[in-house]
């Protein structure tokens, strides 16, 4: 009687985890939000999203002062297979050449494709991110998925760390 018990309880979660599976893949399929179709955005989000906009704008302008301003320090990039910790602005600055950066990669600009907010609070919000690299030629070359960690210090809002599959 237990055997039996046991097979039907198998079967029922078996059932469960499976409808369950399959409802949250159509789901995610309906709805995946970019950064134009965000809905119901708090304050939190909204300025910060304004910082990922910023961040983007700066980082192809290859203008590092003004891309470390979007930046909080110290600043963490998990990627590549190790963590990088920038203590200061000065030193992130000092060790960052997006010329180089464009030259060895045959880098032109980046774009954001969907910034979805995963997790936010008043003071922290946390972005599933996907952008693209495009080549001088204007051809889209490469995509990587990253995590963006915002927060709101008493300087404003900035991008505490990032985790990418970029390298």
């Amino acid at each position: 009687m237990m055997n039996k018990f046991f097979s039907a309880l198998s079967v029922a979660l078996l059932t469960l985890v499976v409808s369950t599976v399959h409802a949250g893949h159509h789901k995610e399929a309906e709805t995946k939000p970019t950064f134009t179709q965000i809905v119901g955005q708090t304050e939190a989000e909204q300025a910060a999203l304004k910082v990922m906009y910023e961040f983007m704008a700066s980082f192809n302008s290859r203008d590092v002062a003004r891309w470390a301003d979007t930046l909080l320090f110290p600043h963490i990039r998990v990627a590549s297979g190790g963590v990088t910790v920038n203590p200061t602005k000065s030193g992130f600055v000092a060790e960052t050449d997006l010329e180089e950066f464009a030259r060895i990669n045959n880098w032109h600009h980046s774009e954001w494709n969907s910034i979805e907010t995963i997790q936010a609070d008043s003071e922290k919000v946390h972005f599933k991110v996907r952008f693209t690299r495009f080549n001088p030629a204007g051809e889209a070359y490469v995509s990587f998925n990253s995590l963006y960690v915002l927060q709101k210090t008493d300087q404003g809002w900035g991008i505490r760390g990032r985790s990418s599959f970029a390298p």
